[in-house]
């Protein structure tokens, strides 16, 4: 990129931006302006960590939050799901492929419908409703889940569904829609419902990972340089 010159790198953090006639305008956090015909946000999300002592030590290392991202390493090992509800059933769905030595954490009671219920029970998939206070592990490597009535399971592996949150707060502001979810909605070619708004990665796309963040950005990057031609030879 140090090779075009209509290409600069700022450090800094954006914090506002706003609809103007021409376009918009972002303002960031040492002061400065700028003004843009199209914008882009590819600012992703952060995930909402439990408080649960050595969760953060392990995220990403044997606390993971999906199947395909990291379920081949860790096939048939003694693995928990801490979910509830539809997402746990979806977890354990795919992950019952991966091991069968399965195990629901729900950390609170369980809300499973009645047919959820049975089909976990038979494929003899234990569900724990007692709320989970520690992990403790090796290096990020867990070794066991401790419960708050005191009570110590072995685990190899935890895979969490965790509530997340957007990196940037200036989409919503500039009334972009979300899903029920919390991702910007997004078309097939990355607009968001604000005209001249785009939005690719992870902030927009539950699959999380490199491969179609990336993916997403060059269709987005497509979609506003033909836009921009278009609006310039009419001009």
């Amino acid at each position: 990129m140090l090779r075009y010159d209509t290409v600069t790198f700022l450090k800094d953090t954006a914090i506002g931006g706003k609809k103007v006639e021409d376009g918009f305008t972002i303002t960031t956090l040492s002061g400065k302006e700028f003004h843009a015909k199209k914008l882009i946000f590819a600012t992703g999300i952060k995930d909402t960590m439990p408080d649960i002592k050595g969760f953060a030590e392990c995220w990403g290392i044997s606390v993971v939050h999906c199947p395909y991202c990291h379920g081949y390493e860790f096939r048939g090992k003694n693995t928990a799901i801490l979910a509830n509800g539809a997402r746990g059933v979806h977890l354990a769905s795919m992950v019952n492929n991966l091991t069968d030595k399965l195990t629901l954490l729900t950390n609170t009671r369980a809300d499973f419908t009645e047919d959820q219920t049975i089909k976990l029970k038979h494929l003899n998939i234990p569900i724990i409703e007692t709320a989970v206070t520690e992990i403790e592990h090796k290096n990020g490597s867990v070794t066991s889940v401790i419960f708050s009535d005191g009570i110590s399971r072995s685990f190899d592996v935890l895979y969490a569904a965790l509530p997340f949150t957007q990196h940037s707060g200036i989409p919503a502001s500039l009334g972009c829609e979300r899903t029920d979810v919390g991702y910007i909605k997004v078309t097939p070619l990355q607009e968001t419902s604000l005209d001249g708004v785009y939005a690719c990665g992870d902030n927009s796309n539950m699959m999380r990972s490199v491969a179609l963040a990336v993916s997403s950005g060059n269709v987005a990057g497509a979609v506003i340089n033909g836009k921009l031609v278009e609006e310039n030879f009419w001009m």
